[in-house]
């Protein structure tokens, strides 16, 4: 593993007198896909939402490119580049597809190749068919496809998906892989949540598992799917 990119270090997180985080550490690398996986209610979604600015935790360390980011604002860890694609997609319903991508859209200085609407609708086929259709028109593998395309036009150095299969049709859930495929490929850095373990041992670089607020274990594809055990164990139902 590179320098890490994203260092999360002893993270604790509170709903009022509730402890849901209890001193979470977690690595993701540039250009790294790094999985969090548990049991629904283990703390996955506290987790990304800690580390982007949405929930204030308690204590704890959030280093991105070596800044510390705990604390601040939500915009400003987004500005800071990091982008999440929440559990729900929470698109704007009464907005266009192209205007979705619009009101997001954030080309860094310099960059190369930046993530712009038209780019996503090449990654997106599906959207640019449905460019003028309003958010609440979409199915819900569409709303996914431009909750995604709309983290990406911000131009993130690390892209977190909260459950980025869940509830589609078999159809859209290979094409949302399709897609992190394509972002792996192209050295987009990813912090995923999903259930789908066989698609995240192909897909992913490393695993973390949490349990009841903390990280109980960690480790490579190859290694997780050796171990039949701790997938029974912490992710079975």
């Amino acid at each position: 593993m590179t320098a890490p990119l994203l260092e999360v270090r002893d993270l604790a997180t509170f709903y009022d007198q509730s402890q849901v985080l209890f001193g979470v550490d977690l690595v993701v690398a540039a250009g790294e896909v790094v999985t969090l996986m548990g049991r629904n209610g283990m703390g996955k979604t506290t987790t990304l939402r800690s580390i982007m600015g949405l929930k204030r935790a308690a204590r704890g360390s959030v280093r991105f490119l070596s800044r510390e980011l705990r604390g601040l604002a939500a915009f400003r860890i987004a500005r800071a580049g990091i982008a999440i694609v929440p559990e729900g997609r929470q698109v704007f319903p009464n907005l266009t597809v192209r205007e979705n991508l619009a009101v997001a859209f954030a080309a860094p200085a310099q960059a190369p190749a930046p993530w712009t609407p038209r780019r996503i609708f090449d990654l997106f086929p599906r959207l640019a068919e449905r460019s003028g259709n309003m958010g609440f028109q979409l199915s819900g593998g569409e709303q996914q496809m431009l909750a995604i395309g709309r983290a990406l036009v911000t131009n993130p150095r690390l892209l977190l998906l909260d459950e980025a299969t869940e509830g589609l049709a078999p159809l859209m859930r290979d094409e949302i892989w399709r897609c992190l495929e394509t972002l792996k490929a192209a050295g987009q850095a990813i912090l995923v949540v999903d259930k789908n373990i066989d698609a995240l041992l192909r897909i992913a670089d490393r695993h973390a598992i949490i349990e009841k607020g903390r990280i109980v274990w960690t480790g490579s594809s190859m290694q997780l799917a050796a171990e039949p055990d701790v997938q029974q164990r912490y992710l079975g139902v």
